[in-house]
């Protein structure tokens, strides 16, 4: 079974140096501090020449929850046609109610612009008030996959939902493990989830640039030999 790593990146030096230690897929974000915003446009431009692994974009205007107002939203909708326009692989976006529940129309709005790009649920799914439920929704709406911690914390807290929704959900949609994934974890949620992608940062405490020693050590915990 093939494994695939993929790493959260905040600028375009540390995307650059999680390819370099063999990433197969970068999610570009920009803000480490928050958890992830739209990144700069010139990051985007330069990474889509040099980069020859897939690049994820995610779209996510400011700090904070999930429920987003109109002008916010016509943000999103011009930063993910602008990806579409400039050949970026994948879009990670996510629009909820103020019930904590997904926001079918908007998402579905936002999925119409992503022709041609694969699509990701980032985490928040993971506060919504009913987490299956939510999965089901998002396998309805047609995303590519879901990045997930199980509704918890971090991963390791939330390993059993996470498993569940492997077992219930995986054939429809991707389960991405993500959030606290790290080497010394990795290969326990692995074996744990039965997954086959998983979301790492990949940092060491006080940087915001990947380790390129840690991503590798993870590769090798995925069954990636030749790292």
């Amino acid at each position: 079974m093939t494994r695939l790593l993929e790493i959260a990146c905040f600028s375009y030096e540390a995307a650059l140096c999680a390819a370099k230690a063999g990433a197969h897929r970068i999610e570009l974000c920009h803000n480490y501090c928050v958890g992830g915003l739209t990144p700069l446009k010139e990051d985007i431009l330069k990474l889509r020449k040099e980069l020859n692994i897939p690049l994820h974009v995610i779209i996510r205007p400011r700090e904070g929850n999930f429920v987003y107002t109109e002008q916010e939203l016509d943000h999103m909708k011009h930063d993910i046609a602008f990806c579409r326009d400039h050949d970026v692989q994948g879009i990670v976006f996510g629009v909820l109610t103020d019930q904590n529940t997904i926001d079918t129309e908007m998402n579905k709005t936002l999925l119409s612009l992503c022709e041609g790009m694969s699509t990701t649920f980032h985490r928040a799914i993971d506060a919504c008030a009913d987490y299956d439920a939510s999965l089901e929704t998002l396998v309805s709406l047609g995303f590519k996959r879901v990045l997930t911690s199980g509704g918890e914390a971090t991963v390791m807290e939330g390993t059993g939902k996470i498993k569940q929704a492997q077992k219930k959900w995986g054939h429809k949609i991707i389960i991405l493990p993500g959030g606290g994934i790290r080497s010394g974890n990795l290969k326990n949620i692995a074996n744990e989830t039965e997954c086959r992608e998983f979301h790492s940062a990949a940092i060491k405490a006080g940087s915001e640039m990947p380790s390129e020693k840690e991503i590798q050590t993870m590769l090798r915990l995925l069954g990636n030999q030749d790292v």
